[in-house]
C-alpha cells in the first residue's frame, strides 16, 4: 500500500525521532557518574571558584576534580572537604558535614580519593618546622620528632591500616567503579630553599621523607586492595613550594597565588587533573 505525501513525511519524522531519542539515551547511558572523595589536597581551599560550602573550602571549578570531569566529559559529585581524614569518610565530619561515602552509588563509575595528610598531621607538623633565623638559633623539628620517637611515622602506619578498610568499602559500594587515588606532591626540593621557605635543610628533607613514606603506605595499599595508583609527588617534581613563583605548583609557607599555604594552587590542580584523568581512562 502507498503512503499518501502527509503520511510518508509523518513517517519520516517519526523515524527522526526515535533515531534522536535512542541517541540521547545512548549518551546518557555513557556519562561517566563520578565521585570525588577526600581532604583539602583535592578540595582545594582558596582557589579559584570556590563554593558556598565555608566548612569544606572546595573549589567547584578548578580542583583537580573539575578538571578530571572536564577531561574524561565526566557528571561530578564532589564531596572532599578541608581537614578530612579517613574517619569523616564514613561519619559526619564536623557532626555536619554528611558522610563522603553516602555519595557512592551502585551506577557510579569512577571514583578518586586523596586522604591521609590530616590522618598523619602532616601540617600542623610542617608548620612547626618553622625557623626564621639560620641553625644554630633556633630547634629542629626533625630533632624533636626523633626525641620523642617519630609519632608521625606511627600516625602514617596507623593510617594505612584504615585506609585499606576504607578501600574495601568503597568497592562494596560502588562495585562498577574504577578507584584512583592519589599521593601528595613534592613540597621542598632537597636541602630546601632557605630562607625562600623558612624551614631548615635538615627539617625540609626529613619533612619530605615523611611525605614520601605516606605515598608508600597509600601506594602500597591501594595496589592490595584494588585501586590505581597516581604519584603526585613525581609529576610535581621541579614545582615545588622552592620553584619560581609561575612554576609552583603548590604554594608556600606565604601563598603567592590563590591557595591555602602548603596546598596545590590552580596550576598545580590542572598538572594534578591531567595525571588522574589519564589514569581513570
Amino acid at each position: 500500500m502507498r503512503l499518501r505525501p502527509l503520511s510518508r513525511i509523518a513517517a519520516v519524522f517519526a523515524t527522526a525521532t526515535v533515531l534522536l531519542l535512542g541517541s540521547g539515551v545512548a549518551a546518557a547511558a555513557d556519562t561517566v557518574h563520578y565521585v570525588a572523595l577526600g581532604d583539602s589536597a583535592a578540595a582545594g581551599p582558596l582557589v579559584g571558584g570556590q563554593d558556598g560550602n565555608l566548612l569544606c573550602l572546595r573549589s567547584r571549578s578548578q580542583n583537580y576534580p573539575a578538571v578530571v570531569a572536564g577531561l574524561l566529559g565526566a557528571r561530578l559529585t564532589d564531596v572532599t572537604c578541608s581537614a578530612a581524614k579517613v574517619p569523616d569518610l564514613s561519619a559526619r565530619q564536623y557532626g555536619i558535614i554528611a558522610p563522603q561515602l553516602d555519595a557512592l552509588r551502585t551506577t557510579t563509575d569512577l571514583v578518586t580519593l586523596t586522604v591521609g595528610g590530616n590522618d598523619s598531621e602532616l601540617v600542623s607538623l610542617a608548620l612547626g618546622c618553622i625557623n626564621l633565623l639560620r641553625e644554630p638559633f633556633g630547634a629542629s623539628c626533625a630533632d624533636r620528632q626523633q626525641q620523642q620517637g617519630n609519632p608521625a611515622r606511627a600516625r602514617i602506619d596507623a593510617f594505612a591500616s584504615a585506609l585499606g578498610s576504607t578501600l574495601d568499602e568503597i568497592h562494596r559500594r560502588a562495585p562498577r567503579a574504577k578507584l584512583v587515588v592519589t599521593g601528595y606532591p613534592t613540597y621542598i626540593r632537597p636541602g630546601g630553599c632557605f630562607p625562600a621557605q623558612p624551614i631548615w635543610a635538615r627539617d625540609g628533607d626529613y619533612l619530605q621523607s615523611l611525605v614520601a613514606g605516606l605515598n608508600t603506605a597509600i601506594q602500597r595499599k591501594a595496589r592490595e586492595h584494588g585501586a590505581t595508583y597516581v604519584d603526585l609527588a613525581a609529576v610535581s617534581v621541579g614545582h615545588d613550594t622552592c620553584a619560581p613563583a609561575a612554576q609552583r605548583y603548590v604554594e608556600g609557607l606565604v601563598p603567592v597565588s590563590p591557595a591555602a599555604p602548603l596546598h596545590p594552587n590552580a596550576r598545580g590542580m590542572a598538572a594534578f587533573g591531567r595525571a588522574v584523568a589519564d589514569a581513570a581512562r
